[in-house]
């Protein structure tokens, strides 16, 4: 009898834990049912909060067409409503959030962050010692910070002039400023270098010979270019049309130009401090640290500008939303810093390596071991740019990418169309790195004549800190029209049939076709 208690007590026992298992297979399922329903919901809720955007941004370019601005409520209320939003790419798989809510490359913000205290600590430092030298001390302190400190001030003063001016020629005049700018800087860098060479002394021979090989070398490029200044100009003025649709679309750069001139007052002020330390080795490192670190400063004020025009028109080509430029501003310095730092220290170096990959492939001679190389350096260089190019800004300020993925995928999108050789030829980079140019040989003429009528001894270092400032600022501000062209470019490409584009691509892409270009820009 006990036996066959046991016995069924073993049965109830097995048949509860089966009923048990199976009501947690069946809520399991339940829950999943649910999951892919509640995505189902959040997907459809999504495709129609885009569609209702897609429509406000057509009614806004209606309205825009017909000479009737939209309400700054309803702009400020699409902008908004970005937030979220899935759009799919014409070429992409899947969906692309146009507005992700992270914070994108972490790592290199954070490195940012650290070598911006440790900058500011060593700014003060510098600066204090600087200030206290000249005031106690006297000798060789003082002299640097009488003689050396003014000139640069004034060099950076012109270089904000410059560089607001420059922004503001290109964007009214665009093909006065082209050839402004290709031509401007052959005659002041040949300017340049004529005053450094007369002043007659090692130092500023050593400046002056550099400047009058780089003028030669301008005036051959400016000749050479010549046959595509007609495309330069119908892209770069077409591309900056939109922009008469935002008229605070600059305010962001010119604040980030008063920035870097109160940033490298404290920098000038720093490098003086700096260079009257005693030990050769240890000024020389200092020096060395501090302009390392002031370019990289200035180049993430430059892609923090152009990160938000890049936003404003990116968002109106793909979207047609007329987005209110200060907002992508702040979030230009919150969510997309990062990817802002990681590209301001990879983008120029992978640029300048693969300029002179390319320089050298060109270079065909009977050394195989010479060819190799050159061929093996170069897709080495092709594969670092396909990781960090300048393009890529565009993906990151549209759709919240980091800048790896963003530029993997913007570089995608534009072979897919076979539009790279194209956009490699564009000049407008170039006319911007030569904008930069030309400011900095204007500074560094004006700075280094005052330095040479006051102390003999500072003019050749005046003018080469005057002529680095003077590149930097303006090419802050000349952010605007490459970020514009950029982003045409890359819109284009992700949709060509959108009504926002004309011919000017598709025509110079059939033109390119049937002959040649050489593909060398520099900037």
């Amino acid at each position: 009898m006990a036996m066959y208690t046991i016995s069924l007590a073993d049965i109830i026992i097995k048949a509860r834990t089966e009923v048990a298992e199976i009501g947690e297979e069946q809520g399991g399922r339940g829950n999943e049912e649910r999951e892919r329903d509640n995505e189902e919901g959040e997907r459809r809720g999504d495709e129609h909060e885009g569609n209702r955007d897609m429509e406000r941004g057509e009614e806004g370019q209606q309205q825009v067409a017909a000479g009737e601005p939209p309400p700054a409520a309803e702009t400020s209320s699409s902008f908004s409503n970005t937030r979220g939003i899935s759009t799919t790419s014409r070429g992409g798989a899947g969906s692309i959030i146009t507005n992700s809510g992270g914070c994108r490359d972490r790592l290199t913000l954070l490195v940012f962050v650290v070598h911006i205290l440790g900058a500011l600590a060593a700014l003060g430092f510098l600066g204090f010692k600087a200030i206290w030298g000249a005031i106690r001390g006297g000798g060789k302190q003082k002299r640097v910070v009488e003689f050396w400190v003014p000139p640069v001030e004034v060099a950076i003063l012109v270089g904000a002039f410059m560089a607001v001016a420059s922004a503001k020629a290109t964007r009214w005049w665009p093909k006065q400023a082209i050839h402004t700018a290709l031509w401007g800087s052959f005659t002041m860098t040949m300017a340049a270098s004529i005053v450094m060479l007369s002043f007659s002394t090692p130092s500023t021979v050593g400046i002056g010979t550099p400047l009058l090989i780089f003028s030669i070398c301008d005036g051959l490029y400016c000749c050479w270019v010549t046959r595509r200044l007609d495309y330069a100009v119908r892209v770069l003025s077409k591309a900056l049309e939109p922009t008469a649709k935002f008229p605070d679309l600059a305010e962001p750069l010119y604040w980030l130009v008063g920035v870097a001139a109160v940033w490298t007052s404290a920098w000038s002020l720093a490098l003086s401090g700096a260079s009257s330390m005693e030990g050769l080795p240890v000024p020389a490192l200092l020096v060395f640290m501090l302009v390392l670190s002031m370019a990289w400063t200035l180049e993430v004020l430059r892609n923090i500008g152009n990160l938000t025009v890049c936003r404003v028109m990116g968002l109106y080509y793909t979207r047609g939303i007329q987005s209110i430029p200060r907002f992508c501003f702040e979030r230009a310095l919150t969510n997309t810093l990062g990817s802002a730092c990681l590209g301001s220290a990879l983008v120029p170096m992978v640029e300048a390596l693969r300029i002179l990959a390319r320089t050298l492939n060109l270079v065909e001679g009977e050394d195989e071991f010479l060819f190799s190389c050159a061929h093996c350096c170069f897709r080495v260089m092709e594969d670092a740019f396909h990781c960090a190019n300048g393009w890529g800004f565009v993906m990151v300020a549209v759709y919240g990418k980091g800048f790896v993925s963003a530029s993997r995928s913007t570089l995608d999108v534009i072979r897919r169309r076979k539009m790279e050789s194209l956009m490699d030829s564009d000049i407008t980079s170039s006319v911007c790195f030569l904008s930069g140019i030309l400011s900095g040989a204007i500074c560094a003429i004006i700075a280094g004549s005052f330095a040479k009528a006051y102390h003999m001894e500072f003019t050749a270092t005046v003018t080469l800190a005057s002529f680095f400032i003077g590149y930097l600022m303006t090419r802050i501000s000349m952010v605007l029209p490459h970020a514009c062209v950029n982003t045409y470019y890359v819109c284009y490409a992700e949709k060509p049939d959108n009504k926002l584009f004309d011919e000017t691509i598709p025509n110079q892409l059939k033109e390119m076709s049937g002959g040649a270009h050489s593909t060398i820009t520099v900037g």
